[in-house]
C-alpha cells in the first residue's frame, strides 16, 4: 500500500460481544470514550483523528487485509472524527443505506486482536 494514511489507529480493547457481529458481516469501532452500554459490542480504538475525508474507492486495511471502500454513509467522517464510532459492513454495497456505516468489498472477515492496526488510505 502506498500513500499517506488518512486514518490510522490500533485496537485497544475488544468488547465481549464484538466478534458476534461477524455473523452479519459487520463490526463496530468506537473510541475510548464509548459509553458503557455499548462497549461490549465494539472494538475500542485508540486514536480517531482523520487527516482528510474518507471516500469511496479508498482502502481500509485491518491487520494484513485490504478492503476497497465501496460506500461511505453521510455521518461516517463526522462520527469517526468526533467519537471514533463507525460500523463497517463487509457487504460490498455501492450505496450507503445507514448514515454511520462504511461499506467495503465482500471479502474474508478480518481477525482482530488487541493491537491490530487499522488504516485507511
Amino acid at each position: 500500500m502506498t500513500g499517506k494514511p488518512v486514518f490510522k489507529t490500533i485496537v485497544k480493547e475488544i468488547g465481549k460481544e464484538a466478534q458476534q457481529f461477524k455473523s452479519i458481516n459487520m463490526l463496530i469501532f468506537f473510541g475510548e470514550q464509548a459509553p458503557n452500554e455499548l462497549r461490549d459490542s465494539c472494538f475500542i480504538i485508540a486514536d480517531h483523528n482523520l487527516a482528510s475525508k474518507i471516500k469511496e474507492g479508498m482502502t481500509l486495511k485491518i491487520g494484513a487485509i485490504d478492503y476497497q471502500i465501496t460506500a461511505v454513509g453521510d455521518e461516517v467522517n463526522a462520527n469517526l472524527q468526533n467519537l471514533g464510532h463507525i460500523a463497517v459492513k463487509f457487504t460490498g454495497e455501492k450505496k450507503a443505506e445507514l448514515p454511520g456505516s462504511l461499506y467495503v468489498e465482500k471479502k474474508a472477515f478480518p481477525k482482530i486482536e488487541i493491537g491490530t492496526e487499522i488504516e485507511m488510505f
